[in-house]
């Protein structure tokens, strides 16, 4: 039980934090913000909180790097952060936070779908496992597909009494009713196949290099010089690096370090005990968290197919989560009994008599 309550928790606390990245980056971009420098200074304030942890907690046990290793982690830090957070936040700007986590529901998919032929998941189908994962999965989709593209009629919940007054002044009510179908469900579906890319080889990297810090801040350090370039080439302006609106510095120092620094390594952690489909099937919990938030603070409308995809969302999670226990349970009795053959001795019994 224990076992499975770490992991499980642990995946829970990372998408609270990235439920309130998504409302806070959203109000700050929508304040001005150039969602490329976001994104870098993301990474700096994400590599400045992580190194000191991946030098003292990893100096003695942290593995020797190799090439391979290097240029895997490099791979990490494109597909990982400058693809996907770029092309996220740039998603996001033309989105809501609500669409913009629907959309990144598309990762268990893709992620399933690019594991089976590196050989770190399994379909079978004919197990009621193998069977559970599909299904969970399809179901997954298939609610934030409707979330995203239906709404139906306005669910009369009542008008939120804690909606945040900051939000109003920076247009972000407004904007979320302006919403660029094509810009930025785009990007955001981009965003998620990166996404699936890195967990795949962040697989391989936590398999052959068991520091998480070590490789999170290597791969932070590396996406800062990355994001930085990029920035600069779509804006030159110095002024839109300036951080002396509130919003701004606690958006981005709030991403760099829950979002990135922390979150990177919880989530390492969690695919090195679990795999790379149990950290993705978590993304849909983060959709419901958002759309409530969005609801609450930014008075952003809940629709029928809003409700009616989050509950989906919520069903097929738990059909991935049962298929892949049942799945794990499975391989550990059957090693159990493997272990426990192994060490039953043999006797001849011809040398008995």
């Amino acid at each position: 039980m224990e076992g499975d309550l770490f992991p499980f928790l642990t995946m829970v606390i990372v998408q609270l934090g990235y439920a309130g990245m998504n409302i806070i980056s959203k109000v700050a971009m929508d304040s001005g913000m150039n969602p490329y420098v976001h994104v870098a200074y993301r990474q700096v304030f994400a590599t400045i909180a992580i190194a000191p942890f991946a030098y003292f907690m990893e100096r003695k046990t942290r593995p020797k790097m190799t090439a391979s290793i290097f240029f895997q982690i490099f791979l990490c830090s494109i597909f990982g952060v400058t693809v996907n957070q770029i092309t996220y936040f740039v998603g996001l700007k033309n989105s809501t936070p609500t669409i913009a986590c629907a959309l990144t529901n598309i990762n268990p998919a893709v992620t399933f779908i690019m594991a089976v032929p590196f050989g770190l998941e399994k379909v079978g189908v004919k197990s009621k496992a193998g069977q559970a994962k599909v299904m969970g999965t399809i179901i997954c989709v298939g609610g934030a597909l409707l979330l995203s593209f239906y709404h139906g009629s306005i669910v009369d919940i009542g008008k939120s009494s804690i909606h945040w007054k900051y939000a109003e002044q920076t247009g972000t009510k407004s904007s979320i009713n302006h919403v660029n179908f094509i810009l930025g469900p785009i990007l955001l579906i981009v965003s998620a196949i990166s996404w699936a890319i890195w967990l795949i080889i962040q697989t391989r990297v936590s398999q052959k290099y068991g520091a998480p810090y070590s490789s999170s801040a290597l791969m932070c350090l590396m996406a800062t010089f990355q994001c930085v370039v990029v920035a600069f080439f779509f804006d030159h302006n110095l002024s839109a690096w300036s951080l002396t609106s509130n919003i701004r510095i606690i958006s981005s120092v709030y991403s760099g370090i829950v979002c990135s620094a922390l979150a990177f390594c919880l989530m390492s952690w969690c695919i090195e005990r679990k795999g790379p489909l149990y950290v993705s099937v978590f993304s849909p919990l983060l959709l419901v968290i958002v759309a409530i938030l969005s609801w609450a603070l930014l008075e952003e409308k809940l629709f029928v197919g809003t409700v009616a995809g989050s509950v989906l969302i919520v069903l097929g999670l738990y059909g991935v989560l049962w298929g892949k226990n049942r799945e794990m349970s499975s391989i550990y009795h059957i090693e159990e009994e493997a272990a426990e053959k192994k060490a039953t001795p043999i006797y001849d019994l011809e040398s008995l008599s």
